[in-house]
């Protein structure tokens, strides 16, 4: 047996877990996800990870069918029928099945489905010694064009940008706005550390406000790191005495050099490390368990529903 899949109501094994070739997600991006993660029989910020999955939902016009708290239970029950304490999840609304026009309107419902596996970004070594980046000549979507802050299906921008880091044998790719500011890598929240300020580009530039980054800012202020969200470019990232990525997959990873300057002396900062250490011990308590000693293991009913 392989993993076990919630699709639309049900939990089935992995061979089982089939969408309509004719769904619009896969036909057109056309859909919104998060990744979330579990630590140590916890899920990390659940509540805040679906509070952005139904705002991009919202935002597209997709009703995933299910309620808030349905959903949470997807998720929590996927872990449990794979028995796992310690995992990365995909949680998934697709517009549904349509045909092969582009007018959600011929979808009635909507396709749920959560996967719960491992995933290991990056090597453990990398967290010690640091990433090496460049900045993309692709640039990010324009906040009115498919806005970042809407975590869709669609992220053929965020892969050309992955292809270009492959090409130059780096790991990530940060990208710029068509201005020249900074804004964020392929799938991670970029920030950079300058005279003991931890500074992050603020969301109306056009990126996903990741969970992860939240809680990095939170965790600044209470180690008394003053913390900004401020709009900078290369230059500043060049200059900068520190810079990590964050994201669910990643966690929070430093960043030794971009586009060939070293950054710093070269090593991941003190304030990086510390910040690091204190985002893993926040990760071990914060947010709901997967299996509460008193709890039964109940599957959530419904699926997609049908448009009113």
């Amino acid at each position: 047996m392989g993993l076990t899949i919630y699709l639309n109501g049900s939990y089935v094994d992995e061979e089982e877990a089939k969408v309509s070739v004719f769904d619009h997600g896969l036909l057109y991006g056309d859909g919104v996800f998060e990744g979330i993660r579990a630590y140590a029989g916890r899920v990390f910020r659940l509540p805040q990870h679906i509070e952005r999955l139904y705002e991009s939902a919202k935002s597209i016009m997709l009703d995933p069918g299910i309620t808030e708290q349905e959903m949470s239970e997807v998720v929590l029950e996927t872990l449990r029928r794979n028995n796992l304490n310690d995992a990365y999840i995909r949680l998934v609304v697709t517009r549904g099945k349509g045909d092969l026009g582009i007018d959600p309107e011929k979808c009635p419902r909507s396709t749920v489905f959560c996967i719960a596996a491992s995933i290991q970004l990056y090597p453990e070594a990398l967290y010690e010694q640091g990433l090496d980046v460049i900045t993309a000549a692709t640039q990010r979507n324009g906040v009115n064009t498919c806005n970042a802050r809407i975590k869709s299906l669609n992220y053929l921008n965020s892969v050309l940008a992955k292809i270009e880091a492959t090409l130059a044998g780096v790991s990530e790719a940060i990208f710029l706005t068509r201005e020249g500011y900074v804004s964020e890598c392929t799938g991670d929240n970029v920030f950079i550390v300058k005279k003991g300020v931890v500074i992050t580009p603020p969301s109306y530039l056009g990126l996903l406000e990741g969970v992860t980054r939240n809680a990095v800012l939170e965790l600044a202020a209470k180690l008394g790191y003053p913390a900004d969200e401020a709009v900078f470019t290369r230059h500043d990232l060049y200059v900068a005495d520190e810079c990590f990525l964050t994201g669910t997959a990643a966690e929070m990873i430093p960043v030794v050099k971009v586009d060939g300057r070293i950054i710093g002396d070269g090593k991941p900062g003190p304030i990086t490390r510390a910040l690091l250490q204190e985002l893993r011990q926040l990760a071990a308590v914060d947010g709901p368990e997967i299996f509460p000693a008193a709890a039964k293991a109940t599957a959530p009913k419904g699926r997609g529903r049908a448009k009113k």
